[in-house]
């Protein structure tokens, strides 16, 4: 896994789109956006058939939590599209870094398109640990550790106070 391209990746859709929101970046990819009512488990997921790029994704969800499930199946369409059209329908599992690179790849994606390091930079300056940087931020204490695990290996001096939960999305009921 190559941490620097990811970075650049993310970070040139956030220019090019001039925002970190997920459905609009999603929109301005052609990628279309499904809210399917029959989860019950799952979150997302991302399918390339036919030339077509989508997500589906529960109707459940709430602002915050939607925007990184959508920008995770973001990062699987930039970093695996491929595998996605030879699969089929592909359940991918947000923030489950044990299972595959794939996932990995796409919650790091989804770190660096959400969350500005200048912003992530700021709250540490001030002081906040990672829950409050998470707050401050509006996100989620797991991506805020993968963005910090993420900076480190971008070579930004910081200290992580612990390694992000790969399970924590385990205990989300629809």
């Amino acid at each position: 896994m190559d941490s620097a391209e990811i970075f650049r990746q993310a970070d040139s859709l956030v220019r090019r789109c001039g925002c970190r929101d997920s459905r609009e970046i999603a929109a301005s990819l052609g990628i279309r956006i499904y809210y399917r009512s029959d989860f019950k488990k799952l979150l997302g997921m991302y399918t390339y058939q036919w030339k077509h790029r989508m997500i589906f994704i529960s109707d459940k969800l709430d602002h915050y939590l939607e925007q990184m499930v959508i920008a995770h199946e973001i990062g699987h369409d930039i970093r695996h599209r491929e595998l996605a059209a030879r699969c089929g329908m592909q359940e991918f599992s947000l923030f489950r870094m044990n299972n595959s690179i794939t996932e990995y790849e796409a919650n790091v994606f989804a770190a660096h398109l959400l969350l500005d390091n200048d912003e992530v930079i700021a709250c540490a300056r001030k002081g906040y640990d990672v829950v409050q940087t998470a707050a401050a931020l509006n996100s989620e204490v797991n991506l805020v550790l993968i963005k910090l695990q993420e900076m480190t290996k971008l070579g930004y001096d910081l200290t992580l106070p612990y390694q992000p939960d790969s399970r924590f999305l385990k205990n989300i009921r629809l």
